[in-house]
């Protein structure tokens, strides 16, 4: 059964469902299958990139759906090797035809890679295949503030998004408090944090079982109470369907504190951090 998500507008207009399908490891056949039956229980935001080597296969589920293209958010991200200018326009325009697409409603920044240093000269890039119609919505991954300040001085233009590693682990408060500032729409990727940790921890565990939701849901539940886009990423049709069902319930303020309260210094899943780290 399709659901119905709310959703957030961002700061050009565009609305982006609170809820989407992280795509990372969906390709082929099987990619495009699990890809069509999460339109049909109501995904309307698909998360690619470049370098997940899937726009292909997110392109084919979406001819493959039920659902016309312009009921969709579709989205793709830049890699770092591709930042210099006429590199980044000609990366877009080839996002555009691995998927077979037109436009993409949403294109991001992978990663700040601020050691190569190139990110203003990527993000100009953006700004003009959105000019171009190649793009509905820009925004970014993975930038700290002073990369954000940065964009914004030297060409004038807030991102509309910056998705980051965001999961009861790891929360980002100080981040999200510059993002609501500057009005930005934070993205939370590996919104479950990819493991048994936090899928098995007594504290999230009570709490699912007071509101007679899984643990999955009440961490999605934890997202969208913090203003929060997730990207959940699953190939189940079952899981797919569970981790939109989050709407029929709330977290309390003592909840969602004990949640927060998770949070660690080393709480990143990698160990990526967005001052040094360097993607291509």
């Amino acid at each position: 059964m399709e659901q119905i998500i709310p959703e957030i507008t961002l700061n050009d207009g565009l609305k982006l469902p609170v809820v989407g399908l992280g795509t990372y490891t969906l390709r082929g056949s099987e990619g495009v299958q699990s890809i069509v039956n999460a339109i049909h229980s109501g995904y309307r935001l698909l998360d690619s990139a470049y370098n997940y080597e899937n726009e292909g296969t997110v392109g084919e589920a979406v001819r493959r759906s039920a659902v016309p293209r312009e009921e969709l958010i579709l989205a793709s991200k830049l890699p770092g090797r591709y930042h210099t200018y006429d590199k980044a326009v000609k990366a877009i325009q080839e996002s555009l035809y691995r998927a077979q697409l037109d436009y993409y409603d949403l294109y991001l920044i992978h990663w700040p890679n601020p050691i190569q240093g190139h990110y203003v000269e990527a993000w100009q890039a953006l700004i003009d295949a959105k000019k171009w119609g190649l793009i509905r919505s820009i925004g970014v991954s993975n930038f700290l503030p002073d990369h954000l300040d940065r964009l914004v001085e030297e060409t004038g233009v807030t991102p509309s998004v910056n998705q980051i590693e965001l999961h009861p682990f790891f929360n980002q408060v100080e981040q999200r408090k510059y993002h609501e500032e500057h009005g930005i729409v934070t993205e939370s990727w590996s919104p479950l944090a990819h493991g048994n940790d936090v899928l098995n921890h007594e504290i999230i565990r009570q709490i699912a079982e007071r509101h007679g939701k899984s643990v999955s849901q009440i961490i999605l539940r934890w997202h969208y109470q913090l203003g929060a886009v997730s990207i959940p990423k699953s190939a189940s049709a079952a899981r797919q369907l569970e981790n939109l069902s989050i709407f029929d319930f709330a977290l309390d303020e003592g909840e969602m504190g004990q949640i927060s309260g998770l949070t660690r210094p080393d709480g990143r899943l990698r160990d990526q951090d967005p001052a040094v780290y360097e993607e291509f």
